[in-house]
């Protein structure tokens, strides 16, 4: 594939076939956030009923904890409308959580010691076990204070009816579907090779609470600096959320999963979820006929790998994730490493998502040849070293074994991505992507004005320490939606989907179950018959049915 956009090499002709196409790409969120009590302690309570029941609610579920909330919208065309369906789940949900809070940040805050804690339960049925059991292996694993660490899921796919003139264009011979998932995994590794741009622009967690600190009990907190008497923070930091103290783990660090291709990857992750661990091995997976975890290897299941983006292709009933992506490809890729912003009530803004589509379709333009080890370690290089430093004007990234300026480089990308604004905004006289460019921009060339900066200046002019500034914006934006009304048709839609969830998760509690052991067995093996996994939980966040079995995320 070309280094050059395909608009370079013949700007007539991609106006003419694909440019009108790229405007109907797919955009859907995944949303967490901590349900907190006034204090600022983690509700201790259970998934409130009136929201419905986590595992079978096709819009709002938990993702670790009983308090860690998951709002997923469908995909859309439009990211106005879904971010607008994610500010009436907003609403909707702080509407049912009695006098709780939506924590308005990625770090928790409070009490974080495990007891505190509560994993998230899904029923008596099999499927309900076994996301609970694999949370409970997690805990085992990592301990729970980084399983409450929240986060946004940026979900984007291009029409289907991009893919053939697409394919017609790269004048390409291979089938549909295997030139469709190899333009994906390309995408993916240029996502990975300039991610750390999501850092520097998005990042919001320069700073974390002691009681973070303390229950993470990590080698990295040394390198922390005191903030306040209650607030740690490093001076140039936009995510410590994606930094060592947060969802790296140096365990996974310890395999290499290649993205090169989709068949090296699924091999990859295959190896690690069959693999045995020594140390998981001294856990256990079970002591008399109580779970510990689901396995003792690398991963219990592909889901525990943690990366920064990941492709997706949606389940059948009874179909593990590798083997629907073995499958059928690739049908939209996850971008997991955007920061709740928390200066904004849903947790990110339009402009921030019109700026991601940008990036993904230069990333999928742009040619991407593999990634050898260099590369993989000079992508955890930069990643890193943004979310610790991202800020400082000294900074330097690593580029192909050469140094350059993280202010270089990411004007660089910019002035990149304004022929896909421009392709994105034809038409539309407000040009809504190039404004939103324009603004990220001046981001670049102004540290200052980045989420992590202000939070940082904030805390500073208002004399609050990070637990504070959290509890000022969550008291803020809950007060918000609270206040805001919900149009009457749409709250009818949602009080349908909890009770239809409700129903649903009765009839799945006490409906005959095979042995949980032979149940986990077909699941591992790829055997597992109808009526073996719970019906189908939802439609995810690219419209697309999922099976409950899938969603045993984190």
């Amino acid at each position: 594939m070309s280094n050059k956009l395909p608009c370079d090499r013949n700007r007539a002709r991609i106006s003419k076939s694909l440019q009108p196409l790229l405007r109907h790409g797919l955009k859907g969120c995944e949303k967490e956030g901590l349900r907190i009590t006034r204090e600022g302690t983690i509700s201790p309570t259970p998934h409130p009923v009136q929201l419905g029941a986590a595992l079978t609610h096709p819009n709002i579920t938990t993702d670790y904890s009983e308090a860690l909330l998951e709002m997923i919208t469908p995909a859309l065309s439009d990211g106005g409308e879904m971010l607008g369906f994610l500010t009436n789940l907003h609403k909707y949900a702080c509407a049912n959580i009695n006098n709780e809070l939506l924590l308005a940040a990625s770090m928790p805050i409070g009490d974080l010691q495990n007891s505190a804690i509560p994993i998230a339960s899904y029923g008596s049925s099999n499927i309900g076990k076994m996301k609970h059991i694999y949370r409970q292996g997690l805990s085992y694993r990592y301990g729970r204070c980084m399983q409450v660490i929240a986060g946004i899921h940026f979900n984007y796919s291009l029409p289907e009816s991009f893919w053939p003139e697409y394919q017609h264009f790269m004048k390409q011979a291979d089938d549909l579907q295997s030139f469709r998932t190899h333009a994906y995994m390309g995408m993916i590794r240029n996502l990975q090779r300039y991610g750390w741009l999501i850092h520097y622009l998005f990042g919001s967690s320069p700073a974390v609470s002691k009681s973070f600190v303390d229950s993470r009990n990590s080698s990295y907190s040394n390198a922390l600096v005191k903030f306040d008497q209650t607030s740690y923070y490093k001076p140039f930091a936009t995510s410590l959320r994606m930094s060592e103290i947060g969802y790296v783990n140096p365990v996974q660090a310890s395999f290499h999963v290649s993205f090169n291709s989709l068949d090296e990857y699924v091999r990859d992750l295959s190896r690690a979820t069959s693999m045995p661990y020594p140390d998981y091995e001294k856990i256990g997976t079970r002591v008399g006929s109580q779970y510990r975890q689901l396995n003792t290897n690398l991963l219990q299941i592909e889901n525990e790998y943690y990366t920064s983006v990941r492709p997706k292709q949606p389940t059948m009933p009874n179909e593990r994730p590798l083997r629907a992506l073995r499958s059928r490809g690739i049908q939209y890729i996850e971008i997991r490493s955007l920061d709740i912003d928390i200066f904004e009530p849903i947790g990110i803004s339009l402009q921030t998502t019109r700026v991601l589509e940008a990036l993904s379709l230069l990333c999928l333009f742009q040619g991407s040849p593999g990634h050898d080890r260099k590369q993989h370690e000079e992508i955890n290089f930069n990643a890193l070293a943004v979310a610790n430093s991202g800020r400082d004007p000294a900074l330097k990234l690593v580029d192909e074994g050469k140094e350059i300026p993280l202010r270089d480089w990411a004007l660089k990308l910019g002035e990149q991505m304004q022929e896909i604004c421009e392709a994105l905004d034809e038409g539309d006289e407000e040009k809504p992507y190039a404004k939103a460019l324009l603004k990220q921009i001046e981001v670049i060339r102004h540290p200052e004005l980045t989420s992590s900066a202000r939070m940082l200046a904030t805390m500073r002019d208002q004399k609050l320490s990070v637990t504070d500034l959290a509890l000022q914006k969550s008291r803020e934006h809950t007060a918000y939606f609270q206040k805001a009304p919900l149009d009457t048709l749409v709250k009818r839609d949602f009080d349908l989907k909890v009770q239809n969830s409700l129903e649903i998760l009765e009839r799945l509690n006490n409906a005959p179950q095979i042995p949980f052991d032979q149940f986990l067995q077909n699941y591992f093996s790829g055997d597992a018959k109808a009526g073996d996994i719970a019906p189908n939980k939802s439609q995810d966040a690219q419209g697309s049915v999922t099976a409950a079995a899938a969603g045993i995320t984190r």
